[in-house]
């Protein structure tokens, strides 16, 4: 189990005491094809202090082909530096049925190839008698692929079903278009129950990631509450929130405490900036980064200050709401706090 790290002062960056960063990739290093502002640089300087691992729940492409489009970007990456969804799979598989078996794969290359590296035969047929069924996102996946699995999960209802991953949403150029989760409720309204998961917010992606990069104290950069910083919570790692990605303001001042993040920051150059102190007072009803301020009295959010940085003053809202231990639709929050 990776360990935390301890508090902060006013002086230290995210990145001190850090020996490895791990960092998702969708919303957070990139956007469809194309990097996010300022993140291939600031990953860029951060591995000169520290090991940095990529993670991805998208099981539709090889770690080779991950690697590959991250070193176009700018940055400096081998495949052995990117962990997938399928990779933490097959370590899912390997506990409930032995190499040589043939499993029916509902996804693309990236399943295929790590269940071929692993010794298993693939097939798209539950007519195959596959022994287990594994079930990972690629934009070719069809009626015919979750009917397939379909016919096999519910020939048997023992035959280990694993899920890459269940984000039910997956940024791309245009917008959020619908994610592996979506796919595999279509199959769990088919045969009635539900699968292992191998991705984030589970967390044997994680264990995958600490164990191959000898983590010690990891630091997991994440776009998403319900996934990416969700997991690092259960895995024990601290987390970095980037506001480049899926969720914002919004999502931020309302998320319950099992996906609060360790640090919340607009972009990855506040990767490498002096990270403030929250500072609440006596009755713990005000927070206060540098000099913006927050309070909760009764069922009104007020700011008290709005100091110099939006960022700043979306940090003391949220630990100001988080203290309050109120429910988000409970509390009247004015607009400009998450818009």
């Amino acid at each position: 189990m990776a360990l935390r790290r301890r508090a902060t002062d006013d002086t230290s960056t995210p990145l001190d005491g850090v020996d490895v960063i791990l960092a998702d990739l969708d919303g957070v290093v990139y956007r469809g094809e194309h990097a996010i502002a300022h993140a291939v640089e600031s990953l860029n300087a951060a591995s000169r202090s520290a090991r940095v691992g990529y993670l991805t729940n998208n099981a539709s492409r090889t770690d080779t082909a991950v690697a590959t489009h991250l070193s176009d970007l700018g940055l400096t990456v081998a495949p052995a530096d990117v962990v997938t969804s399928p990779q933490a799979a097959m370590r899912l598989l390997a506990r409930r049925v032995e190499p040589g078996a043939t499993v029916l794969v509902v996804g693309g290359d990236g399943l295929v190839d790590e269940l071929t590296k692993a010794g298993y035969g693939v097939t798209r047929s539950a007519d195959d008698g596959p022994a287990a069924v594994v079930q990972g996102f690629s934009k070719d996946v069809g009626w015919r692929d979750l009917a397939e699995a379909s016919f096999a999960l519910g020939s048997d209802a023992d035959m280990p079903w694993i899920a890459t991953n269940t984000d039910w949403t997956l940024p791309v150029e245009r917008g959020l278009a619908p994610g592996n989760g979506t796919l595999v409720s279509a199959v769990h309204s088919a045969v009635g129950r539900l699968p292992e998961v191998a991705g984030k917010p589970e967390t044997p992606i994680f264990d995958a990631a600490t164990e191959r990069f000898a983590a010690r104290h990891p630091l997991f950069i994440g776009d998403r509450l319900d996934t990416d910083i969700l997991g690092a919570n259960r895995a024990g790692m601290d987390s970095l929130m980037v506001l480049t990605g899926v969720d914002h303001a919004k999502q931020l001042i309302a998320v319950d405490r099992n996906s609060r993040p360790t640090f919340i920051v607009e972009d990855l150059r506040g990767l490498h900036e002096a990270y403030p102190k929250t500072v609440f007072s006596r009755d713990r009803r005000s927070a206060t980064v540098r000099n913006a301020t927050v309070r909760v009295a009764g069922n009104l959010v007020e700011i008290v200050k709005d100091g110099d940085s939006s960022i700043d003053l979306l940090r003391a809202a949220c630990a100001a709401i988080w203290e309050s231990g109120q429910a988000i639709y409970a509390l009247d929050v004015p607009e400009r706090l998450y818009t």
